[in-house]
């Protein structure tokens, strides 16, 4: 074998071993991203999210961003659940609903997570509903609906009445970023239509 064939084989298997390589960190990668971005409570989260016609992607980054699919999580305000819903949020829904369900009940079955991701995903259609874009749902699911109906209504916040282009609390505009991004993963690594 003279060196020039030898520098082409060379090339050759060093092509190969890259493409290798790559195509194992590439798997790598996706498996990483599945066990980081999981399907945790697929059955309920997808069942919920098609009676409420809302894309399966929100509902799992709303609960991956909310509690890391921990069902027992509390927070400091009292915010219970997968998707942590407050006393009042879960009052809200209920008067909403039109259930009639005694309310400490209700309250009370936030641990559980069939009532949770149903709860939670009945206020984000609500929410979505009431202001139009995911966004201003998002921000309203995080900071409360009062909050955003001011900052739609105050044009510093909003040119247009209708979507928010600044939102004054910092830790509700990193919430909707973070959630939009966790869902926009969802989507691309799931492929959710």
């Amino acid at each position: 074998m003279n060196h020039r064939t030898g520098g082409k084989l060379s090339l050759a298997l060093l092509t190969v071993c890259t493409l290798l390589l790559l195509g194992a960190m590439a798997q790598a990668l996706g498996f990483y991203h599945r066990m980081a971005y999981p399907l945790e409570y697929q059955a309920l989260i997808e069942a919920a999210a098609a009676q409420y016609d809302l894309p399966p992607e929100l509902l799992y980054a709303v609960t991956r961003t909310e509690s890391s699919f921990n069902p027992q999580v509390e927070s400091s305000v009292g915010a219970r659940g997968l998707m942590q819903i407050t006393r009042d949020t879960a009052d809200w829904a209920e008067f909403r609903k039109g259930t009639g369900q005694d309310l400490d009940v209700a309250y009370d079955r936030l641990f559980e997570p069939e009532a949770n991701i149903q709860c939670g995903a009945f206020i984000l259609r609500l929410l979505i509903d009431e202001f139009g874009t995911v966004d201003n749902a998002l921000a309203a699911y995080h900071a409360g609906w009062g909050n955003v109906k001011k900052w739609l209504a105050d044009e510093e916040h909003s040119s247009d009445g209708v979507n928010l282009s600044s939102i004054p609390f910092g830790d509700t505009a990193r919430y909707v970023k973070k959630v939009n991004e966790t869902s926009r993963i969802y989507r691309e690594l799931y492929q959710f239509e």
